[in-house]
């Protein structure tokens, strides 16, 4: 047979009180290419278990000091990914049966031929070996998800959830801390994320074991901060100047903690979040358990998740920018309509609440929800080309109404030429269409005006009416109301309409309950 690289090799645990079969057990199976280490009682081989990783094990049932029940039972603490064979030469077959329901995974029956016992080793680990083959492929197949998932979101929040989840669930983390830079030279704390599975772990009686829970990581109080510690900022800043990766074994990794943790520290991993040379942050995941301790294999897979999640953030922030941008660009435009004549200052954003609350009742989703407030602040830009007061007193000359009915069609040819205000057009262009189709400026009827145009009809009528203007005073809420209903099914959306007035006194009542006002 082929043996395998010194650093692959299987490795085996003989546990025997009996020396002569420790030695002739060790002599064939190191023959057969194994890496074989032996231990005369199951206290022997526990201390042998903690200073090394085995595979297998085979044990004796009776031996001094810890028997091979002990033993099996131990090794799911000290090593649940080893399989144990048990030896045994008394009792009965259903003695070693017994033990298979511990946890073992073969028996054998003394006395034995060397033979069998290979042949029982090689099964096992042919076992192991596609177990860890199956589990491989599950972990590319999720870290392939994992990195699609964070390349495609714009959004911050969505990328560190992906980043939390995969560090629970791919590393079984009891702490995962993200840090981002702030800005200013400086990194925060962005994201603190604690998974418990051990039922000894100390918790709040609120949180279950096993449960994900995002702490406020502000919230000094929070008795898991004590129990876990809190991450250096410093040490890690500092770590990063000189170092690209991170992995440290038990109280190696406590000098990266502001102080020493309440419960030993296990295990930490942790990798950068860099674009080219410049330090994002980094992804930390710390172990609190005895069981799971990282190895270079996890440090690989979270450095894949963080080179993707690096452009991720990078990304979702620039389009954070952007929309600051765009939000910046509305609220300035809106403010140039507002200050064309001081009876129509805070008109545009009243509409937009209006609309907002509107868009609301009909149950739209929230980015729909919000290119409708957008829509709203925006509805009236067209106004300034047209080259007149159109709130002088008296009323309009059928010129000057001629050019008055244009503004929609400014407002579209204003927004046409800047791609990120595109989704606002038909809002703009169309909130002067009728749900009777005598409307302009193309006169669409019922469901063919856009339900953007809709909303902002009636939001944009009802302020309106109930604003004081050059050629008249506010109406009354209830007039207002009552000529809205009245309009109903000819000027307005029925349905629009009638979900408007059923729940607007509410809404107002709402507002002022808030100590808030319809914004100017």
């Amino acid at each position: 047979m082929s043996i395998p690289g010194p650093d692959e090799r299987p490795r085996v645990l003989i546990v025997d009180d009996e020396k002569f079969i420790r030695d002739i057990l060790a002599d064939f199976l190191g023959m057969e290419g194994y890496i074989v280490r032996t231990a005369e009682d199951g206290t022997a081989a526990l201390s042998e278990l903690h200073n090394a990783h085995y595979d297998l094990v085979i044990s004796d049932l009776k031996m001094p000091r810890m028997g091979g029940i002990e033993l099996l039972d131990a090794i799911g603490t000290a090593a649940p990914s080893a399989l144990t064979v048990i030896m045994t030469g008394f009792g009965t077959v259903e003695t070693a049966i017994d033990a298979m329901k511990r946890g073992a995974y073969d028996y054998i029956l003394k006395p034995f031929k060397v033979e069998e016992v290979i042949r029982v080793v090689q099964r096992g680990l042919e076992k192991q070996r596609l177990a860890a083959e199956n589990l491989r492929l599950r972990e590319a197949v999720s870290l392939y998800k994992v990195s699609e998932a964070i390349a495609a979101s714009l959004s911050l929040e969505e990328v560190l959830a992906t980043i939390g989840d995969t560090a629970v669930l791919e590393l079984n983390g009891d702490l995962v801390s993200t840090w981002l830079e702030d800005g200013e030279g400086g990194y925060y704390e962005r994201q603190r994320l604690v998974h418990w599975r051990g039922e000894s772990a100390p918790r709040p009686a609120d949180r279950q074991a096993g449960e994900a829970t995002p702490l406020v990581v502000a919230d000094p109080g929070d008795p898991m901060r004590a129990e876990l510690g809190v991450l250096s900022l410093r040490a890690f800043v500092d770590h990063y100047a000189a170092h690209s990766t991170l992995l440290e074994q038990g109280s190696k990794g406590v000098r990266f903690f502001e102080a020493p943790p309440g419960m030993p520290l296990i295990s930490l991993v942790s990798v950068p979040l860099k674009m080219k040379t410049r330090l994002l942050g980094w992804i930390s995941v710390a172990s609190f358990t005895k069981q799971k301790r990282f190895n270079e294999g996890h440090r690989k897979l979270l450095s894949i998740v963080g080179s993707r999640a690096a452009a991720a953030i990078e990304n979702a922030r620039l389009y954070e920018d952007l929309r600051a941008t765009f939000q910046q660009t509305i609220h300035g435009l809106a403010r140039a309509i507002d200050k064309m004549d001081r009876y129509t200052s805070g008109h545009s954003g009243r509409v937009a609440t209006y609309a907002t609350y509107l868009a609301g009742c009909l149950g739209l989703p929230p980015d729909v929800i919000e290119i409708v407030r957008q829509s709203a602040l925006m509805h009236d830009i067209g106004k300034i080309g047209c080259a007149m007061n159109l709130n002088k007193p008296g009323t309009l000359t059928q010129d000057e109404y001629e050019i008055f009915k244009r503004h929609p069609v400014y407002g579209k040819d204003i927004l046409d030429p800047i791609k990120f205000l595109h989704p606002l057009v038909p809002g703009v262009h169309l909130h002067h269409e009728r749900w009777d189709g005598r409307g302009y400026p193309l006169g669409l009827k019922g469901n063919d005006v856009p339900i953007i145009a809709r909303i902002i009809s009636v939001a944009d009528t009802y302020d309106a009416m109930t604003s004081d203007r050059a050629y008249r005073r506010a109406l009354p809420h209830e007039v207002a109301v009552g000529e809205i209903e009245r309009c109903s099914g000819t000027q307005f959306d029925p349905e629009v309409s009638h979900l408007f007035t059923a729940g607007l006194d509410e809404f107002l009542q709402e507002l002022a309950a808030k100590g808030m006002k319809i914004p100017d």
